[in-house]
C-alpha cells in the first residue's frame, strides 16, 4: 500500500542500499524522531484544534499494519491488517523493473486454496462503551495481500489481488459460509503498494473501487494500469469507470454524488473522477492512454495551499456529520501521508467540476512513525485514522526488512462527546431506515440505503418512490433517487419524470442512470427526453453528465453531443469540451460524412466549442487514421472552413495527425496533398505552412524548404523548424545540407538542429568535418556535437583520438559525458578515457563520507542568502529541476519534496547515483544504426520515443529506430556539480531550498 509521491524524496532506508552509503546515514541522519512513543504518548504528541479531541481506540499488539478500517452495521470497526506487504507469499520473483514492478512464476488461486499469508481482517469491539477497543478476532486470516472490504449482500466483498471475492455471512455469526466466490479476477499485483484498493459502495449501488499507478490490470478484457473501476452485484456487470489519476488511495462521494479520488500527486488534494474521462498520468512512467486518440485529459482538481512538506493524500473523505462544529461539514479531509498529518480542505464550484484550497490540519502527529492509510467516518461523528506506524514513508525495495510488529487506530473527536450506541441497522424496520435517510451523519444514510435496496420491499419501494417525485428535489428526494436505483427500482417512467425535476442533482443522476440502463435498447426513448433536456438545461453539471452519457447512447449520443455543442454555452468549462470529443470520437472514423454534416457546416463554425475543442480533434483523429477515405475528409473539413483564419487553425490538428499514422504507410491521400497544396502554393513563404507541405509531400515543398532554411535572412525560428522537418527519411536533401549547416555559421537553433539530423549520419566524414570545426564553435554546440560523436562507436573513437592528438583539451569534456563510451565496450576505447581522465567512477566509500562532511562544514558556518540562492538554482538546478513552479521536470519536482533534510540534499550532491528514485533513472537506448543516448524517456507516443536528456533538451526516435532500451546505472545529475559551487553559492542554495515560498 505505500504510496510512492510524484516528485518525492523516497525515506533513508528504501533509498540507501548499498554499505558505502549506509554508512552516512549512520553518521548523519541518526533514528527516527518516532521510535519508541507508546500508542498513548504518540496520540498526547499530537496537534488538535480546539474543540476536537484524540484517542486510541486500538493498538499493537491488537492491531498492526492497518490499511483499511471500515465499520459494519453493528457499529463495529473492522481493519485489513497488511502484514503481508510487500511481497505475496507462496509466488517466487521472475524479474522487477526500474519502477518496481514485479513480474511473479504463477497466478496464484483464490482462497482457499492459494499461498496462504499473514494478512487478516479482524473485527474490534468495544464492549463499554467508551470509544476504545477491548476484544478483537478474526474474521477471515491466511489472505495474501488483502487491501479492501465491503459489507452487504449477507456477507462481506474482500478484494485480495487479483481477486474480488464474496465471503456469505447469511447467519451473521461472523465466520464464513464457505469458500469465498470469486466475483472478479485479473486485477494487478505487479507491485503491492498500488494494488486494487477502496472498495466503497456508491449511491447507485455499483461497488466502486481503484487501482494505483505501478500494475496493470485485465479484468475481463479490460486492460488498464490505473482508474476507477466499478462493479455491479447483481448484474455482475465491471467497468472501467474512468483511466488514470495516479496512485490514488481512498474514494469518497460527496453530497451530490460526486466521486473524488485520493491523490499522490503533492500539489493536489483529490482528482474528481468523472464517468467515461481519461485522466492524468505519469506517462513516460506508467505509459499512454489506452485510448491513443483520447486527445487530453483531466487533471487534478485546481488546489490552493500546501504545507511546507508531503502532501500526499490518502484515504480522504468528506465530513457530512453533526459531531465537529461546523466549519468541518462538507469538508473534504484526508491524511498527508508524508506530511504526517491529517488536513482539510474546502470545496467550491467550478463549472461542472470544483476547487479545493487547504483549510486546516485536522491532526499533525509530531511523530514522523504517523502514517495515515485511511480514513473513516464512523457513526458517532468521530474521524477514525489508520496508521501503519512505520519510519518509512515511501515503498522501498521488495528485499527490504519490514518492521511488522506495530500499528495503531485512532479517533479524532469532539470533546465532550461519549461515543452513542448504535443499533443493529439490518434489525430495523424499513420505516424506520428510510427516515434514517435524512440522518445528520451520513454514516446512518449509507448504510440505511445500502439495506432498503437489498430488501426491495414494495411497501418500502413506494415511500421512496414517493419521495423522489418531490418537485423541488433536495437531500431526502436525491437519496430516494440513489436508494430506489440501487434496488432497480427505477423505471422508465420513474426516469422520465426525474428528469423534469427542478433539483438539478436528481436532473443529474437521471441522466446518468439512464447510461447505465441495460440493455441498450432499453434507453432508446429516454435519450429522446435527453436530447430535449439539451437544448434547455441551464446546469452545467447537468449538461456535463449528458455529455458523458451521450458516449454510451450509441446512435443518439452524436446529436445529443451535437445540440449541445451548438448551444456553445461551456466552451470554458474544465470539463465537457473533453466530455463532448470523448462522445464523438468513436464515430469520427466510422461517421465522418454525418460529422460533416453537423459540426462543418458554417453555423457549426460559429460555435467556439466546436471551433476550439471538436474540430481541430476531429480532423486530426482523421488524418491519425492514415486511411484515404479519412484523408479525403480530412480535406473536406478543411474546405468547409468559411475563412482562410479559420481554415489555418486546423494546421496545427493536421500537423498532430501525421506522426500518428500507421508507419507502414505515410503517404496521404491526393485530396489533402492536394487541399495543402493549394494553401502552400498561394503562400510559399510561410514557413509553418512550408513544414507541413514538406510532411505530405506537395510537389516543390521540400526544394522550397531547403532554400528557405539556407536562407541567411529568413527567421532562425522557421529555418530550424524546416531542417528538422527536412530530416524526416522521406525524401533526399542536397549532398551535404545538415553537415554544412551545422558547421557554418548559421544561427545555433540552426546548427543544433542540423547536428540533430546528422546524428542519424554513420558517414566517417561527418566526424572528421565536426572536429574540424569544434575548437571555434560556442559551449552549446559543443555539447551537442559531443553528444553525437561519443553516443557512435565510431564517433567516439575519432573525438578520443583528437584528445590524444591534444586539439581537444580533457578538461572541458565532463567526465559524465564519458560514460556513454563505457556503452560501447571497447577495450581501446576504454583505455583512452582511463589515460586522459582516469577512472569515470564515483569516489570510494570513505571519499564520498569525507566530502559530504567538507560540505557540511561549509554550511555551518554562516548563514546563507536565499535571493542569491535562487539565483544558483536557476544556473545550475533549473535545468533538471522544478521547484515552485520554475524550471524543467528531467529530475523529481523539488516543490513538495523534503527539502529541510540537509542530509538528503549533500548525499544527493555529492552521490546522485546512489539516491536516484527509479522513475528518474535514465536509459540506454541503442539504435539499429548504432547510436546510443542515455536518457529519459517519454512513452506517451504509440509512434516515437522521445529521450530526455540532461538539461531538458530532447531527442525523438522512430520506434522502428529502437533496437534496444536498457535502464542506466547511474543518475542524470552529473556526478561533480557541487564542485561548480564556492561555499558561499552552497549556502545559498541551501537557504533558497529551506523556503516554503518562492
Amino acid at each position: 500500500m505505500r504510496y510512492e509521491p510524484s516528485g518525492q524524496s523516497s525515506s533513508w532506508c528504501s533509498r540507501f542500499r548499498a554499505g558505502r552509503i549506509l554508512a552516512v546515514v549512520v553518521v548523519l541522519a541518526g533514528p527516527a524522531s518516532g521510535q519508541g512513543f507508546t500508542p498513548e504518548a504518540a496520540s498526547k504528541r499530537m496537534t488538535i484544534p480546539d474543540g476536537l479531541g484524540v484517542r486510541v481506540v486500538a493498538h499493537e499488539p491488537m492491531v498492526r499494519q492497518p490499511v483499511c478500517i471500515e465499520f459494519d452495521d453493528r457499529g463495529r470497526l473492522w481493519v485489513i491488517q497488511y502484514l503481508q506487504y510487500p511481497n505475496p507469499a507462496g509466488l517466487k520473483r521472475v524479474s522487477v523493473d526500474r519502477f518496481s514492478r514485479t513480474k511473479y512464476d504463477v497466478v496464484p488461486e483464490p482462497p482457499p486454496r492459494g499461498p496462504k499469508g499473514a494478512d487478516r481482517i479482524t473485527i474490534l469491539e468495544d464492549l463499554d462503551g467508551d470509544g476504545k477497543a477491548d476484544r478483537s478476532k478474526d474474521f477471515l486470516d491466511g489472505l495474501n495481500l488483502a487491501s479492501g472490504l465491503a459489507f452487504g449482500r449477507g456477507g462481506v466483498f474482500v478484494l485480495q489481488v487479483p481477486y474480488l471475492l464474496f465471503y456469505a455471512d447469511k447467519d451473521r455469526d461472523d465466520v464464513p459460509d464457505g469458500d469465498p466466490e470469486v466475483l472478479l479476477t485479473g486485477f494487478g499485483m505487479d507491485d503491492a503498494h498500488s494494488v486494487a484498493n477502496s472498495l466503497t459502495w456508491g449511491p447507485d449501488g455499483w461497488l466502486y473501487g481503484l487501482q494505483g499507478s505501478t500494475v496493470t490490470a485485465d479484468v475481463r478484457g479490460v486492460a488498464f494500469q490505473q482508474g476507477v473501476w466499478r462493479y455491479h452485484p447483481v448484474s455482475r456487470r465491471f467497468e472501467l469507470f474512468c483511466e488514470g489519476g495516479g496512485n490514488m488511495w481512498g474514494l469518497d462521494f460527496d453530497r451530490r454524488g460526486r466521486l473524488f479520488a485520493s491523490t499522490n500527486v503533492g500539489a493536489h488534494a483529490a482528482l474528481h473522477a468523472v464517468q467515461g474521462a481519461y485522466c492524468w498520468k505519469s506517462f513516460g512512467k506508467h505509459g499512454p492512454l489506452h485510448n491513443p486518440y483520447a486527445y487530453g485529459y483531466f487533471d487534478h482538481i485546481p488546489h490552493e495551499g500546501s504545507p511546507r512538506e508531503g502532501h500526499v493524500t490518502v484515504g480522504g473523505l468528506f465530513y457530512e456529520a453533526d459531531a465537529f462544529p461546523a466549519r468541518y461539514r462538507g469538508k473534504f479531509i484526508a491524511g498527508d501521508l508524508l506530511g504526517h498529518a491529517v488536513r482539510w480542505h474546502g470545496v467550491s464550484e467550478q463549472g461542472s467540476s470544483v476547487r479545493t484550497r487547504l483549510e486546516g490540519d485536522l491532526v499533525v502527529a509530531n511523530d514522523t512513525w504517523f502514517a495515515t492509510t485511511d480514513l473513516t467516518l464512523g457513526p458517532d461523528g468521530a474521524v477514525y485514522v489508520a496508521d501503519f506506524s512505520d519510519k518509512r514513508t515511501a515503498h522501498p525495495d521488495p528485499d527490504a526488512d519490514w518492521d511488522r510488529s506495530n500499528g495503531r487506530i485512532y479517533a479524532v473527536h469532539a470533546n465532550g462527546r461519549r461515543p452513542p450506541a448504535v443499533p443493529d441497522l439490518a434489525a430495523l424496520h424499513s420505516d424506520k431506515l428510510i427516515d434514517m435517510l435524512s440522518h445528520p451523519n451520513v454514516w446512518y444514510v449509507r448504510r440505511a440505503r445500502r439495506i432498503l435496496a437489498e430488501r426491495r420491499e414494495p411497501e418500502a419501494l413506494a415511500r421512496l418512490r414517493a419521495l423522489s417525485l418531490r418537485p423541488n428535489g433536495g437531500r431526502e428526494t436525491l437519496e430516494a433517487v440513489w436508494t430506489l436505483a440501487s434496488a432497480d427500482a427505477a423505471d422508465e417512467a420513474l426516469l422520465a419524470l426525474w428528469l423534469g425535476n427542478h433539483d438539478e442533482d436528481v436532473r443529474t443522476w437521471a441522466v446518468r442512470l439512464i447510461g447505465d440502463r441495460e440493455p441498450i435498447a432499453s434507453r432508446k426513448n429516454l435519450a429522446d427526453k435527453i436530447l430535449v433536456l439539451a437544448t434547455t438545461e441551464p446546469s452545467s453539471r447537468v449538461r456535463a453528465q449528458i455529455a458523458g452519457t451521450a458516449r454510451r447512447l450509441d446512435d443518439m449520443g452524436l446529436p445529443i453531443a451535437s445540440r449541445l455543442i451548438d448551444r456553445d454555452i461551456d466552451s470554458d468549462d474544465p470539463h465537457i469540451p473533453l466530455l463532448l470529443w470523448w462522445a464523438i470520437e468513436p464515430r469520427v472514423v466510422s461517421d465522418c460524412l454525418r460529422l460533416l454534416e453537423r459540426f462543418g457546416h458554417p453555423a457549426g463554425w460559429r460555435s467556439k466549442i466546436n471551433r476550439e475543442a471538436i474540430l481541430p480533434r476531429i480532423v486530426r483523429r482523421l488524418v491519425a487514421e492514415g486511411a484515404e477515405k479519412t484523408d479525403r475528409e480530412a480535406a473536406r473539413f478543411l474546405d468547409s472552413a468559411p475563412s482562410v483564419a479559420e481554415r489555418r487553425s486546423l494546421f496545427e490538428a493536421v500537423e498532430a495527425g501525421l506522426p500518428e499514422r500507421p508507419s507502414r504507410d505515410r503517404r496521404a491521400a491526393p485530396e489533402l496533398v492536394g487541399s495543402i497544396g493549394k494553401d502552400w502554393t498561394k503562400s510559399p513563404d510561410d514557413p509553418r505552412l512550408t513544414v507541413l507541405a514538406v510532411q505530405l509531400g506537395v510537389p516543390s515543398s521540400r526544394a522550397k524548404a531547403v532554400l528557405r532554411a539556407e536562407d541567411d535572412k529568413a527567421a532562425e525560428s522557421s529555418r530550424a523548424a524546416l531542417v528538422r522537418v527536412l530530416d524526416d527519411g522521406q525524401g533526399a536533401v542536397p549532398e551535404g545540407f545538415f553537415l554544412s549547416l551545422a558547421t557554418g555559421p548559421a544561427p545555433i537553433s540552426v546548427q543544433v538542429a542540423a547536428l540533430e539530423a546528422l546524428a542519424r549520419d554513420a558517414d566517417p566524414k561527418v566526424a572528421g568535418a565536426l572536429l574540424s570545426v569544434y575548437p571555434k564553435k560556442s559551449p552549446t554546440w559543443r555539447a551537442k556535437a559531443r553528444g553525437l560523436l561519443l553516443g557512435r562507436k565510431s564517433g567516439a573513437n575519432c573525438f578520443l583520438k583528437a584528445v590524444e592528438a591534444g586539439s581537444i583539451d580533457p578538461a572541458e569534456v565532463p567526465v559524465d559525458d564519458l560514460k556513454a563510451v563505457a556503452l560501447h565496450h571497447d577495450p581501446a576505447l576504454d583505455a583512452l578515457v582511463r589515460k586522459h581522465w582516469g577512472a569515470v567512477t564515483t569516489g570510494t566509500p570513505e571519499e564520498t563520507l569525507a566530502e559530504i562532511r567538507r560540505l557540511s562544514n561549509d554550511l555551518r558556518a554562516k548563514t546563507g542568502n536565499a535571493a542569491t540562492g535562487k539565483r544558483v538554482f536557476g544556473k545550475h538546478c533549473a535545468t533538471c529541476h522544478t521547484l515552485h513552479g520554475e524550471g524543467k521536470k528531467v529530475g523529481p519536482d523539488l516543490t513538495h519534496a523534503n527539502r529541510g533534510d540537509k542530509d538528503y540534499l549533500l548525499v544527493s550532491l555529492v552521490d546522485p547515483s546512489a539516491v536516484v528514485r527509479k522513475e528518474f533513472q535514465g536509459s540506454v537506448v541503442a539504435t539499429k544504426d548504432g547510436r546510443v543516448l542515455t536518457g529519459l524517456v517519454d512513452e506517451s507516443d504509440p509512434n516515437r520515443i522521445v529521450v530526455l536528456l540532461a538539461g531538458g533538451e530532447t531527442t525523438a526516435v522512430a520506434r522502428s529506430e529502437v533496437e534496444t532500451i536498457q535502464a542506466s546505472p547511474t543518475s542524470l545529475m552529473p556526478d561533480n556539480l557541487y564542485r561548480q559551487f564556492s561555499p558561499d553559492d552552497l549556502r545559498d542554495l541551501f537557504a533558497y531550498l529551506a523556503r516554503s515560498q518562492p
